[in-house]
């Protein structure tokens, strides 16, 4: 936890939840984790550090991972936990300690500009939050224009990127160049890559370059002689025979047909043949 912020002198800024304007101190849990900040203490005397405890059992002061809370330096504890016994127009000093009341957590002194009436308004805080001294010397706080009350002291009075931009280059030829500076170079480089690939795969082989620097001489020597071609073309002369004779065998051209008996087909014979008439 570290003390993040502060604002001493406020007559149009940031209002409790009683619509008053009051000093205010805000604390910024740096943490990646939930803090519950009950029972500890806030001060503005060195010689008295358990000036202020903050009260335990309120769920609000469980502060969550990277937030803030405030607490209102109006001299008016009454009005609930985050409301100190002390304002800032007399403290020379904020302390906040642990629930011991002796091991301080941080520490920042107040500068006496803070309270001159030129200053209303305008808070003290730490340049990036949570970031800075925790021994009071005051490394990494800076004097800002507007406050930041519950947010990041980082974004006050900074302007945004598109805005930077846009003031930098109101016609957009910057942006217009570097987006065809990068166009162009990127072709430039796919055409010589896509180049380099076509000769890596377009080169000879070896064995086609040996044969095409092979001599007459060489060719020469591989050439068949005669005598091998006769004997080539008698081995596929019989080849071709034997292929011949496996496809085309000599079949049997002769069918013979056997009448097949049966008691059906006698019958014509026990019919009683009609006398005929011999002319």
């Amino acid at each position: 936890m570290r003390l993040n912020e502060i604002l001493v002198i406020n007559t149009n800024d940031y209002q409790d939840d009683y619509g008053q304007q009051s000093s205010w101190i805000e604390i910024f849990n740096a943490s990646y984790g939930t803090v519950d900040i009950g029972g500890c203490y806030i001060s503005d005397d060195p010689s008295n550090l358990r000036k202020y405890q903050i009260p335990g059992g309120d769920v609000l002061t469980k502060i969550k991972p990277r937030q803030h809370v405030i607490f209102w330096a109006d001299n008016q504890p009454f009005r609930g936990t985050f409301h100190v016994n002390f304002d800032l127009m007399g403290a020379e000093e904020i302390i906040f300690t642990k629930g011991d009341g002796k091991s301080i957590i941080d520490r920042i002194r107040i500068p006496s500009a803070l309270k001159d009436s030129t200053m209303a308004n305008k808070s003290y805080g730490r340049i990036e939050d949570g970031e800075g001294s925790i021994d009071g010397n005051g490394d990494g706080w800076e004097m800002l224009e507007r406050t930041s009350a519950s947010t990041n002291n980082a974004m006050v009075d900074k302007t945004a990127k598109p805005n930077r931009m846009k003031e930098m280059d109101p016609y957009g030829w910057m942006m217009a160049v570097l987006a065809m500076t990068v166009v162009f170079t990127a072709l430039i480089i796919l055409y010589f890559l896509f180049k380099q690939i076509s000769r890596i795969y377009t080169r000879p082989t070896s064995r086609a370059e040996g044969t095409k620097a092979a001599t007459p001489a060489a060719v020469a020597a591989t050439k068949p002689s005669s005598d091998d071609e006769v004997n080539a073309a008698i081995v596929a002369a019989l080849e071709m025979w034997m292929e011949s004779n496996l496809l085309h065998d000599e079949e049997s051209f002769v069918l013979t047909i056997t009448p097949s008996r049966s008691a059906w087909n006698d019958k014509h014979e026990l019919l009683t043949k009609l006398p005929q008439m011999k002319k």
